[in-house]
């Protein structure tokens, strides 16, 4: 059976459906979950969803899927404009990564302008919602070469 495909998400993702809904939308992340889920399971592959707040978890997330997982889909939410830690976790491990975001970032504050993981990561969605995720999710699929 192929390993899943992991979906990572950043901090303040939790509050997701009730943060800044006119900028990240009205789903939860556990809708987004559910939706994931069902997308993968359409194409044949199962996810492992997961939220941290905390940096150094999802480092530590990063560096297991690096046996355990097939991609990896990952939000990192503000860490992506700060974090090289994150950047370096990414450069490191085997499978595919893919950049997600609910919103476009380049259209936001000029902070947001640079990602991290852009630059490590096979490729970057943006700006659509859910939709960042489904493609995200087939991105990941493609990067495999199946």
């Amino acid at each position: 059976m192929t390993q899943p495909i992991h979906i990572l998400n950043g901090p303040n993702l939790n509050l997701l459906g009730t943060r800044e809904p006119d900028v990240y939308g009205t789903l939860s992340l556990k809708e987004i979950e559910q939706a994931c889920a069902r997308h993968a399971r359409d194409l044949g592959y199962e996810i492992l969803f997961r939220q941290s707040n905390h940096e150094g978890e999802l480092i530590d997330w990063l560096h297991d899927a690096n046996v355990n997982a097939c991609a990896v889909v990952f939000n990192p939410a503000a860490f992506t404009h700060t974090s090289v830690a994150l950047h370096d976790a990414v450069r490191a491990i085997e499978p595919p990564v893919i950049e997600v975001h609910l919103s476009q970032t380049a259209a936001r504050e000029a902070f947001r302008h640079h990602s991290y993981i852009a630059l490590a990561a096979r490729g970057s969605i943006t700006g659509l919602g859910l939709q960042s995720y489904l493609l995200g999710i087939n991105a990941a699929i493609t990067s495999l070469g199946n």
